[in-house]
């Protein structure tokens, strides 16, 4: 005897009800779906309508594409996942980029957050959906930087969250505007008493490769340039207490910035940091094949700095497999140095979804 058509289905495992295609599946259809896999895992179902696309993950895998379901207008990718996985994706159809519609967990303009269910939910980062219809919040002070050492323009934005305190210097300033709401996690998170009230400074990188390498003049630029412009821009803000936080690149030049200028940094939040960077690995065919903790790990045996002075918060994901050799020296040497170290690892890759919730966790805690 013939299967119904719901029974063949191979969504009935995901918890989808009716015919693939039809009005019954599409009303119930949410992604991404959740299956046990035989692995131990998960596995993630995404859905899309109408047309090819591929799934893109921001780290941990390489596109999905997705399959026709028969002669529907069902498009399906089932995805093996671990547990303990928060991930950034998009729907790529053609050359343009998606949100998922059918996930409610959006952020920025095209971008969703998938989540494995053993995960928690992320307190204070708000959810953008698909539709486009959501406008980010951003800070109403706009300082024009017009930078001698640096060299060009840039707009930093600045926002006193709860009123205004301590600096946080978030780099990547453009990221935690237009991908993740900061101003809007930071806002909540000191009213609900998580942290203290907060300044803001939205930093954005022109050349990232360039400015967070370990060279002085992103650092001398801040210094000298930057914090005399929010000093001036009548926003209350604590210069004597200052917070860098950085992800990736951004991690590394904060954690270099708190060796080389400790008069200026000696608070910083690190997730993800590129603790591999050597000058010109990033030109190699394999940039985190050199030495573990690359320039700093040897910076730190070799003129065992004084760091008493130091708060720092580690943080990488523990998919991160090649990230993991480079950052436990680095952690392990500047706790060795004098500092207060905390070391975490997020369920995530390399992943702002990841990096969002160490951000506000680890500035509350480096601001003691």
């Amino acid at each position: 005897m013939r299967l119904a058509a719901d029974e063949e289905s191979p969504f009935v495992a995901f918890g989808l009800p009716g015919k693939p295609g039809g009005d019954e599946f599409w009303a119930a259809a949410r992604t991404p779906a959740w299956a046990p896999a035989d692995d131990g895992g998960v596995t993630a179902l995404f859905l899309w309508r109408g047309s090819p696309a591929r799934v893109v993950f921001e780290s941990w895998s390489e596109p999905v594409p997705l399959r026709r379901w028969r002669d529907t207008d069902c498009w399906y990718a089932e995805v093996p996942m671990p547990e303990r996985l928060r991930v950034t994706y998009q729907l790529l159809a053609g050359d343009a980029a998606f949100a998922d519609p059918l996930n409610p967990v959006g952020t920025g303009a095209d971008r969703s957050v998938a989540s494995t269910p053993d995960l928690p939910a992320q307190p204070h980062w708000p959810s953008f959906g698909a539709g486009g219809d959501d406008v980010l919040p951003l800070p109403a002070t706009r300082l024009r930087w017009n930078s001698e050492r640096l060299g060009g323009r840039r707009t930093v934005r600045v926002h006193p969250a709860g009123g205004g305190g301590p600096v946080v210097l978030l780099l990547d300033g453009d990221d935690w505007l237009y991908l993740h709401p900061a101003m809007t996690a930071f806002d909540s998170a000191v009213a609900a008493g998580e942290m203290p009230p907060v300044t803001l400074v939205f930093l954005p990188a022109k050349d990232r490769e360039a400015e967070f390498g370990c060279r002085p003049e992103l650092w001398e630029a801040v210094r000298d340039e930057l914090l005399p412009l929010v000093a001036e821009s009548g926003v209350p803000a604590d210069l004597d207490r200052l917070v860098v936080a950085g992800q990736s690149l951004g991690a590394l030049s904060a954690l270099y910035a708190a060796l080389e200028f400790p008069d200026l940094v000696s608070r910083v939040a690190c997730q993800s940091a590129s603790f591999w960077w050597t000058p010109g690995a990033t030109a190699l065919a394999d940039p985190l094949g050199g030495p573990a903790g690359g320039t700093l790990a040897a910076r730190l045996r070799e003129r065992g700095p004084d760091l008493s002075g130091l708060r720092v918060a580690f943080d990488v994901g523990e998919h991160e497999t090649r990230m993991l050799p480079h950052c436990e020296p680095v952690e392990a040497l500047t706790e060795e140095a004098g500092a207060t170290v905390r070391v975490s690892r997020s369920p995530s890759g390399h992943d702002r979804a990841g990096w969002r919730h160490a951000l506000l966790r680890d500035v509350a805690w480096a601001l003691g």
